[in-house]
């Protein structure tokens, strides 16, 4: 291995674990674009998912008391979230997945961009059991389809005036639940070979420091900071998987 795939290697994982920390989820944006100079695309999510799983479970950790406060918002998330797992798997055989992220990337892009221009955020303060639910279902189709599992729950949920803490309660969890899932099937096919085993060895210890760093960063955030935070990476996702997906 060459000292140049190592450093799109650490400088992936660094950077995935950073944003994982910080915001509960974006590993997949922010690594893939280095990963994928050096790996083939089954190898980089293989590789994408098992750090998404390590750093998630450091911020896990960091709101285990939200989590347990109100483990049912968090189950009206994550239950059928696991149930669209397998639909979309298979509806991998019927929908073109390119053009699938191309319309997320035009709803993160419409989104974000026009909150972020807003001074007011939106406020959805009354229980919406029914709609959790709908974003949950949809994000585990969307997950199982193209590897997009965070998108539309972080959408909805930095819409609604929930504490920090209690925001990432419910993305963390939904977002190491769904990717261990996808793991765990990557792993049942035969994806883990011993190429992917010392990659992923390689970069697990740079994303488990920098999520740490994210993690102290996301401690001296405000609850109103915190929410324009996840908007901006709306936008900013968005325009990253826009670029993949044209490109």
């Amino acid at each position: 291995m060459s000292n140049d795939t190592i450093l799109m290697v650490v400088l992936g994982a660094a950077a995935g674990g950073f944003i994982n920390g910080l915001a509960g989820f974006g590993t997949a944006l922010f690594a893939l674009g280095f990963f994928l100079t050096v790996m083939t695309p089954p190898q980089a999510v293989a590789v994408v998912v098992v750090l998404s799983v390590a750093s998630g479970l450091q911020g896990l950790w960091i709101v285990r008391h939200a989590i347990f406060d109100n483990p049912r918002r968090m189950a009206r998330f994550l239950g059928p979230g696991i149930i669209g797992i397998p639909l979309g798997i298979a509806a991998l055989y019927i929908i073109d997945a390119a053009t699938l992220k191309l319309v997320i990337a035009a709803f993160l892009l419409i989104y974000g961009g026009f909150f972020s221009l807003r001074r007011a955020l939106p406020k959805f303060e009354r229980p919406t059991p029914f709609i959790d639910m709908t974003v949950g279902f949809a994000g585990g189709i969307l997950g199982g389809a193209a590897s997009l599992s965070g998108a539309l729950p972080t959408m909805w949920c930095s819409m609604r005036p929930w504490p920090k803490a209690e925001t990432r309660a419910v993305l963390q969890p939904f977002n190491v639940a769904i990717l261990g899932l996808t793991a765990v099937m990557l792993w049942w096919q035969g994806t883990y070979s011993r190429e992917v085993l010392i990659n992923l060895a390689i970069a697990l210890p740079a994303t488990m420091i920098s999520a740490q760093i994210g993690i102290s960063v996301f401690r001296r955030l405000s609850d109103d900071l915190f929410r324009r935070l996840l908007i901006s990476m709306c936008l900013l996702s968005g325009i990253i998987l826009m670029i993949r997906a044209l490109t």
